[in-house]
């Protein structure tokens, strides 16, 4: 919910308070997450709506960022076609009747972790040499996502060919 609000904060330039709301987000998801995992209340429309919300707050800031001059158009061009490939190719295996299992892969944690690090130097938090190195690592990080989702992919929908 706080999606539209921080894009907006972005774009007047109120970077303090497009990064608190960012991070209240961030807060928050981890609450729910913890709150899911202990009380035992995960459920199949939770695992889907939850990695939709952080990629539609992640590809949001990032376009953002990109549009005021904050994260270079090539890294936003990046992190947005990543997204939208993982999510296209769940639906079109949902589709076709192969439905894949939500489950991050350890270099799509990592990357998420790098791309949250470098939108918080870009709302204005930069730290120079170690900006440029979470700039880098995401972008090396995202292409190591999509290869590995890719890679996931083509051997989940090769399995129904072999026996299923």
């Amino acid at each position: 919910m706080l999606v539209p609000i921080v894009v907006w904060a972005i774009t007047l330039g109120e970077m303090r308070v497009a990064f608190a709301l960012f991070l209240a987000a961030g807060i928050s998801d981890a609450v729910d997450g913890f709150l899911a995992k202990r009380f035992h209340m995960k459920s199949e429309l939770g695992a889907y709506l939850d990695p939709l919300a952080d990629k539609a707050l992640i590809v949001s800031i990032y376009v953002s960022l990109g549009i005021v001059g904050m994260v270079p158009i090539f890294l936003v061009i990046l992190v947005v076609s990543r997204d939208i490939m993982i999510v296209s190719a769940f639906l079109l295996a949902w589709l076709v009747g192969r439905p894949m299992p939500v489950r991050p892969l350890l270099v799509s944690k990592v990357n998420t972790v790098a791309q949250i690090l470098l939108a918080e130097h870009a709302f204005g938090l930069d730290f120079g040499f170690v900006s440029r190195v979470t700039m880098a690592a995401v972008a090396l990080l995202t292409l190591l996502s999509i290869a590995f989702y890719l890679r996931e992919w083509v051997r989940h929908m090769n399995s129904f060919g072999a026996g299923h």
